[in-house]
Parts: structure tokens; sequence; C-alpha cells
């Protein structure tokens, strides 16, 4: 089934579509698997590891899983012809996967990781969306910015500065792609209680059921850009209170 869209205010049957979520066997991801699921969606999750995808079709025998390592270009082409040969209904995007290395300019691997980051936060989703855009079912993209597209984080710099891309892009997409009926969302977490980046390390943010359950709210009310917390504030800051923020967050 179709979703329904009026300009300007996109708002989205949750229910009947087969939807797409890659990294999603863990974190957000995981938590909008979850929620879809309960909406009587057919959901597809995919991921480097195939460890981490099984404990998910284990708890979720419904979930259509595939290995795919998304920094690879040949990979995502496979995986690309791989839904074209097998789903070709599919109608919901959701450019998910990330990752986020906490380091500095000066450690020897900064580069390697710095690319690594790239291809995985920037170029897999727009290579993706450049693909999976001319499926003939494909009429909803939801891309996951984050709150640091806005404020920076130094400690994560390359993670920061492939969010911005990704904000910026998810704009331009928007525009794009309404003349052929695709609807372009925007889910823009902040830190949440996950292991992105490290375990431990966020063990002191929200919830992600919490963060899912307001995503969820926000779609049913037509929001195309959809904030929680932090990244809401962040989202809708002047540059004076940015840069206060930056300053706290980097002292």
């Amino acid at each position: 089934m179709a979703c329904t869209f009026v300009k300007k205010k996109h708002t989205m049957k949750l229910s009947n579509h087969k939807i797409l979520i890659t990294g999603g066997a863990t974190g957000i991801g995981l938590g909008l698997t979850e929620h879809f699921l309960a909406n009587q969606n057919t959901v597809i999750i995919c991921g480097r590891r195939e460890e981490v995808l099984k404990q998910v079709s284990d708890k979720y025998p419904q979930v259509i899983t595939k290995v795919c390592d998304l920094s690879q270009e040949a990979e995502r082409i496979a995986f690309c012809n791989w839904l074209s040969d097998n789903h070709g209904d599919l109608n919901v995007l959701v450019n998910n996967a990330g990752i986020q290395n906490w380091m500095n300019v000066d450690d020897q691997d900064f580069y390697a990781r710095a690319v690594t980051e790239i291809e995985t936060n920037m170029m897999a989703p727009l290579h993706l969306t450049t693909m999976l855009s001319h499926m003939p079912a494909l009429n909803t993209i939801m891309n996951v910015t984050s709150g640091l597209a806005f404020v920076q984080l130094a400690k994560v710099p390359v993670y920061c500065a492939t969010k911005a891309f990704f904000h910026s892009y998810t704009m331009s997409l928007r525009h794009l792609l309404a003349p052929k009926g695709i609807a372009v969302i925007e889910i823009i977490p902040p830190a949440l209680n996950t292991d992105l980046g490290g375990k431990g390390i966020h063990d002191m943010h929200p919830p992600v059921s919490a963060f899912i359950e307001s995503i969820f709210e926000q779609l049913e009310e037509g929001k195309q850009e959809l904030t929680f917390g932090f990244s809401e504030v962040m989202r809708n800051a002047s540059p004076d209170v940015i840069q206060e923020t930056f300053s706290k967050m980097n002292p």
C-alpha cells in the first residue's frame, strides 16, 4: 500500500509497507525495526555482522535479513540487485546505518578511519538512494541524521561532518524527488543510550524506546523533520545558542 501525502505535510500510514532499514539490527535501527513490525509491516534489515542479524531473526522470524558491508561499493551494488530481483515491491528506504569514531587528527589511523566513516555515513546512503529511487514502488525515504549536524562534538569530528552533509543532502533530496512522488523524511536523533561509538559511552543518555515513540507520533502528525530533546533544541537554535552549546560541549 502506498503512503498518503499532501504537499508540505506528509502524513504516512504506518502499516502494510515493505521497508528496508540499513543497520536495522542494533540501536535506533532495531527500535525502528521492532516498531514497524508491531504496525504490520514487512521489514528487511541489513548489516555487516551475520551473528547480530541472526539474533534479530531468532527473535523475530518474520524479519528478512541480508549481510552487507555498506562501506563497500561492490557490496552495495550486489545488495541493490538482490533487492530488485527479490523485493521489487519495496516502498520505504530507511538510511540508518552509520558509525561514529572518537578520534583526533593526530591519531596514526585517523585518515583510514575517516575514510571508512565517510563511506558508511555519506557515500552508502547516497548510493543506495540513487539506485533504489528507481524502483517502481518506492515512495518514501527516511534519512537518519543527528543533532550533531547542527552543533559539533570535536571528539567525533568526521561523524559530525558526515551528519551535516547528510542533513543538507536530505533537504535538497526532498525537493528533487517531490516531482516523482517520493517523500523524504529526516529523523534527527540526539545522543541516545546505544553502543554507537563504543560500549558505555552513551549510557547516561535517554533510552531508544522513548525516542522511537516520539518519532512515530511525529510521523502520524505529518512532520518531515523528526526531532527529540537535544536535537529539537539544536534544530531550532540561534547562532548564539549554538556557539554557547559548542563551548560547553568542547571545554
